[in-house]
């Protein structure tokens, strides 16, 4: 019997998000605890799924902060390794005029960087229904290993493969590295979750369909979801091809983990189906809950733990909705 539902593995870090300034003009930042991977947890959490996150953070008062972080908001942590010799991870978040966000990393090396292999909790890892994982685990040789090993494990237990590239572009020495090992989660999974531009940088194509096309004619990916920020997003099932439009809001501050709990939300409710055979109806729903979580996010601080409650999501669609 499955014990937990969704089983991440990657980065857990600190958001450092911009605030406001100083009298004297500088940049005033709140330390958020963040990470693609466990945000996405949270949010399935508020659906009512088991979670479990197995990573590493620093021997420190980030890693602390973390740890108690999970345990907050009900993710198990016995996943969770501390390094004594490296720090937790840390990231700085850049607002551009534009809308989109830069970061900034400190992370050479980051605890999280610093996973082994034969630390995996292999028993955890034999009682999921869904494993996720993204590309900030396959950045270096050590942590690949550990990744690309869970991943078999996960594999071998009948569990789903979820995967998200969440591509961040400073943390590569090279950027081919980075196409590869996107392919290779891509070669692997059941269900992706996937940025409109990290599809146009994999397939080098600017229509969303051409992308698709591509990846599906190199992959046995069941499900595919795309996001297109305030154009919205799409599911790709089958030879089916659904879009759903934003939630756009003029209180938005903070779009940290939209993706994140865009997709949080999408694998809690694929849970609730065989993956073999969704309607098209409950896939439009998927995308109108997922895409109304996303935009109560962006009005909030941080994303692990702000994600928002089911009731919340629901009002939101009701009030568009009339």
């Amino acid at each position: 019997m499955n014990m937990f539902d969704i089983i991440a593995l990657g980065e857990l870090l600190i958001d450092f998000v911009p605030t406001g300034l100083t009298e004297q003009g500088h940049i005033i930042f709140e330390a958020n605890p963040g990470g693609a991977p466990c945000n996405v947890l949270a949010m399935a959490n508020q659906l009512g799924k088991k979670t479990a996150f197995i990573g590493k953070v620093g021997k420190d008062m980030f890693g602390v902060q973390l740890r108690e972080t999970l345990k907050k908001v009900g993710i198990e942590d016995k996943g969770l390794i501390d390094d004594s010799e490296v720090n937790t991870t840390l990231a700085f978040v850049k607002n551009e005029e534009n809308g989109e966000r830069s970061f900034s990393f400190y992370r050479n090396p980051g605890a999280d960087m610093n996973l082994k292999k034969n630390e995996i909790d292999l028993d955890l890892l034999s009682s999921c229904k869904v494993f996720h994982f993204g590309t900030l685990s396959m950045t270096h040789e050590q942590v690949r290993e550990a990744t690309k090993h869970a991943i078999d494990t996960a594999k071998q237990n009948k569990s789903l493969i979820s995967f998200d590239p969440n591509l961040r572009e400073p943390l590569w020495d090279d950027l081919n590295s980075a196409k590869e090992q996107m392919l290779y989660g891509c070669s692997m999974c059941d269900i992706l979750k996937i940025e409109e531009k990290e599809l146009e940088f994999l397939t080098g194509k600017t229509s969303i369909q051409e992308g698709i096309d591509i990846l599906k004619s190199n992959s046995d990916i069941k499900i595919i979801f795309v996001t297109a920020g305030s154009e919205g997003s799409y599911v790709f099932y089958k030879d089916q091809m659904l879009y759903q439009p934003a939630f756009l809001n003029d209180k938005t501050i903070d779009t940290t983990g939209a993706g994140d709990t865009f997709y949080g939300a999408c694998l809690a409710q694929i849970l609730n189906f065989d993956i073999e055979e969704i309607s098209n109806e409950h896939l439009q729903e998927i995308l109108t809950f997922s895409n109304a979580a996303a935009s109560i996010l962006t009005t909030r601080k941080g994303a692990i733990c702000s994600m928002p409650k089911v009731e919340e999501v629901l009002e939101l669609i009701k009030i568009r909705n009339k």
